[in-house]
């Protein structure tokens, strides 16, 4: 069985080497790795691991499509050789690491849990800054620990999902977040999508859906562990490097305030560490790997400090510093924003509806 993750990545080489080696501890095949104006070691270090035959690299400088830089890298990966012959697909960023619960953690053993499943929506667990300031070269995993609460009422996008799918041609492309374009609706009602408790999914799920219904537990049989933060230089960098959809964005505190959740202390992953240990230090075995790692380090040290001489990246690191970490809220008040947000779509559509009907033009 080959089963394949799909990233995309750029000035990311201090974390190539640790979400790689977890996710083959993780029991992924195959990996096809899309890189975009990288200023790092990112190029050299994925050129190196291609060259030992433990990914494929392709580099996606442009020109763009009007869906921006990821959009245009899953049109690509959908005709390469590695998505051809995958039997399952998922999509991933390097913040983001499977964390299967039952068994031994491994893929198979989500897909035993699961037999008739043909995708599963793998839910986003956020993990917080947790008041680390510096970058230190650490391993994400290992060093940040705190947690949202397994249960969130809020914000919605803390229940996003990637979708671990069978690459059977129901769907002809890979998305983001969950394969895209039906290649024939009819195919849909025997291709049967599942979340991580077992719960077999209907309706949007199939065709539009991105999060689960929040509210709820979504982690008994795997979660993906989601890193959107790190420590706060390193969230400086990311602010520089823009949003991963719209690049040209730069990120602010609103995408730390929504992320930025410490409630409970998750090591689950660390299952997975004798594993990984064990494949980094396979890795680093080779001179170049372990010069470019070193470089890529540094880089993110000195880039932070060049960051620092503009005013927009000093002022955020200051905001960062005296922002506390989120607070979850209640049930109740969870309901009352989810409905203030059918409100305000529902007075979309009625406005959309009475321009329609109306006979003025300029009515």
């Amino acid at each position: 069985m080959r089963t394949l993750a799909v990233l995309t990545v750029r000035n990311e080489a201090a974390y190539l080497l640790e979400w790689l080696a977890h996710h083959k501890a993780v029991g992924f095949t195959d990996f096809l790795v899309f890189s975009n104006d990288c200023d790092d070691q990112t190029v050299a270090m994925l050129n190196r691991l291609d060259e030992l035959g433990h990914l494929a690299h392709v580099e996606n400088d442009g020109p763009y499509d009007k869906g921006g830089i990821q959009f245009t890298a899953m049109k690509r990966a959908d005709k390469h050789r590695l998505a051809k012959r995958a039997d399952w697909i998922l999509a991933l960023d390097v913040d983001e690491f499977v964390n299967i619960h039952c068994g031994k953690g491994q893929l198979s053993d989500l897909l035993e849990a699961l037999p008739e499943a043909d995708a599963i929506t793998l839910t986003w667990r956020l993990f917080g800054n947790a008041d680390q300031v510096r970058y230190l070269g650490e391993r994400v995993t290992d060093r940040f620990t705190r947690a949202a609460p397994a249960i969130m009422h809020w914000p919605w996008r803390a229940s996003m999902f990637k979708t671990l799918y069978r690459n059977s041609g129901t769907y002809r492309k890979i998305g983001i977040h969950r394969p895209r374009s039906v290649r024939d609706t009819s195919m849909l009602d025997g291709y049967r999508w599942f979340d991580c408790v077992g719960r077999e999914l209907t309706g949007d799920f199939k065709t539009k859906r991105v999060f689960s219904n929040y509210g709820q537990d979504n982690y008994k049989l795997a979660q993906l562990n989601h890193y959107p933060l790190g420590a706060m230089e390193s969230y400086i960098l990311k602010a520089d490097r823009g949003r991963a959809v719209h690049s040209d964005q730069m990120l602010d505190l609103d995408y730390w305030v929504e992320r930025n959740f410490n409630s409970e202390e998750d090591t689950s992953i660390a299952r997975y560490r004798p594993a990984r240990d064990a494949i980094m230090d396979m890795f680093l075995a080779d001179a170049l790997l372990t010069r470019l790692q070193d470089q890529a380090v540094q880089w993110r040290k000195d880039r932070f400090m060049a960051l620092m001489r503009d005013e927009p990246f000093r002022a955020l690191f200051g905001r960062l510093m005296m922002t506390p970490p989120s607070r979850p809220i209640s049930e109740v008040t969870g309901r009352t924003l989810a409905g203030f947000a059918t409100l305000g779509r529902r007075d979309i559509q009625q406005f959309q509806n009475r321009r329609s009907t109306a006979t003025d033009p300029d009515s």
